[in-house]
Formats: C-alpha cells, structure tokens, sequence
C-alpha cells in the first residue's frame, strides 16, 4: 500500500496508515522499526506527516 499523499487525504486516513504500516510486531531482530524511529513511537515521529506539513518520505528523512 502506497502512503496518503497529504493532498489527497485526511488526517485519519495518515493516522491509520502510519498505525498499520509501522505496527509493533514484538520483535525487534525482525522487524527494525524501533531502530529506524530511534525508540520513539512512530505516531509521534511521525506527526508532520499525519498533520499534513510535509508528505511521507519527507518525514522519514528528517529521522536521520
């Protein structure tokens, strides 16, 4: 599934895709989530994408 673009979505419709596609799974050497969000839940990494400032793989590059 390819992220909302924040033009064309609601604030809802981020949420839940951020919720299902960066889900906590229990298992970190599988997953690598946490690592890449740092420890911090993705929600709240996250927020400017969900708000709707700045699309998807923008937020993801301010995490470096």
């Amino acid at each position: 599934m390819t992220a909302p673009s924040i033009t064309t979505s609601t604030t809802d419709e981020r949420l839940t895709y951020v919720r299902e596609r960066f889900a906590c799974i229990s298992n970190c050497d599988l997953c690598g989530n946490c690592a890449v969000f740092h420890g911090v839940d993705p929600e709240h990494a996250l927020t400017e994408y969900i708000e709707g400032h700045i699309e998807l793989r923008e937020a993801l590059r301010n995490l470096r």
